[in-house]
């Protein structure tokens, strides 16, 4: 029939444009589907976490002649990867932080890497402010206090501190700490910042290194990307310089800070308390951290509302689409 004609027709012409469509690897963590649907509806997808093979193998066997790989996650993107892939020309990580990517073998082939810039920087911004208000009004443990019954049984629960008015130094003055301080501003805090540069156009007060910003503070809030220079820029001595009161809030990554020092600090008094969304050995926590009562610990989430997602979607859609049609890239790194 003419119907049938049509549909086998229609049929046809889908799985030829299929075929027509570009190749993109992707890897990413079994848990993290939220874009797998957009991409199969626009490119075909060779994904490399659903292979049992070593993923060496799966890229010599499969993906020699790949131009785009799309990292969900934080895969290592080595040089030894980077060998199994002669032909890329783009990576596409949907994380901010580019640490786990080797830049500078990137560099030396001419593959192109975009990052997520500011698909995250709302969420993450908020998050932060919980954790702070989290910290400073130990919400988490009155929520234990009343749970456990010791509010019955107990009465009086111990002070918190005022949030309002608090000196709040930001580490790293990018996308997402703009916006955090943006939200500290409605609390009437003081804010001040350090980054790689002083930023002319902000009204905060700029401290060229982080010593000085957190003897001027109340609260550290560390945003800043993961580097060389920035591997453990919270030591003892910059907690110490922060004080008995001091606050850190992290949601930036684990080893900015001296994890063992921290511990130290937070256990002899010499910090008053601190909230963490990331960690230096993740999933892994110290024991010590989780008998802390002046700590509020999270699971590496401050990135995780629907809102994100989509956003890094849309990204990671947009850049492929202007690849494979020679267009501008959104995000592109800038290799030094």
């Amino acid at each position: 029939s003419l119907v049938s004609l049509s549909l086998s027709l229609s049929a046809q012409t889908s799985m030829a444009e299929a075929s027509d469509s570009p190749l993109v690897l992707l890897h990413r963590p079994p848990s993290l589907t939220f874009m797998d649907e957009i991409l199969n509806r626009n490119f075909r997808i060779l994904n490399a976490d659903t292979s049992s093979e070593p993923l060496p193998i799966f890229l010599d066997r499969h993906a020699s002649s790949v131009r785009a790989f799309v990292v969900v996650g934080r895969l290592p993107i080595t040089a030894e990867i980077l060998s199994h892939l002669p032909s890329l020309q783009i990576l596409i990580c949907t994380s901010v932080g580019i640490n786990h990517v080797d830049l500078a073998e990137c560099m030396r082939r001419g593959i192109a890497v975009t990052n997520a810039r500011n698909a995250f920087s709302d969420d993450v911004a908020d998050f932060a402010v919980g954790l702070l208000l989290s910290v400073l009004r130990r919400i988490p443990t009155g929520d234990r206090y009343v749970r456990s019954g010791d509010w019955e049984k107990l009465g009086g629960f111990p002070l918190g501190s005022k949030v309002s008015g608090k000196r709040v130094g930001i580490v790293g003055f990018g996308s997402i700490g703009s916006v955090i301080a943006k939200r500290l501003e409605g609390f009437d805090c003081v804010i001040s910042y350090n980054s790689r540069s002083e930023k002319p156009s902000i009204p905060y007060r700029y401290f060229p290194d982080i010593l000085s910003l957190a003897a001027n503070n109340d609260v550290l809030v560390l945003c800043c990307s993961l580097t060389e220079q920035t591997h453990h820029i919270v030591n003892r001595e910059v907690m110490e310089s922060l004080g008995k009161d001091g606050v850190i809030i992290n949601v930036g990554r684990g080893s900015l800070i001296d994890e063992k020092e921290m511990i130290k600090c937070l256990v002899d008094g010499v910090i008053g308390g601190a909230g963490l969304d990331v960690f230096e050995n993740e999933p892994a926590v110290p024991e010590e951290l989780l008998r802390l009562d002046n700590v509020v610990l999270s699971p590496h989430s401050a990135v995780a509302t629907q809102g994100s997602l989509d956003n890094v979607t849309e990204i990671t859609l947009a850049n492929l689409k202007a690849f494979f049609s020679n267009q501008p890239l959104l995000f592109q790194v800038q290799f030094d």
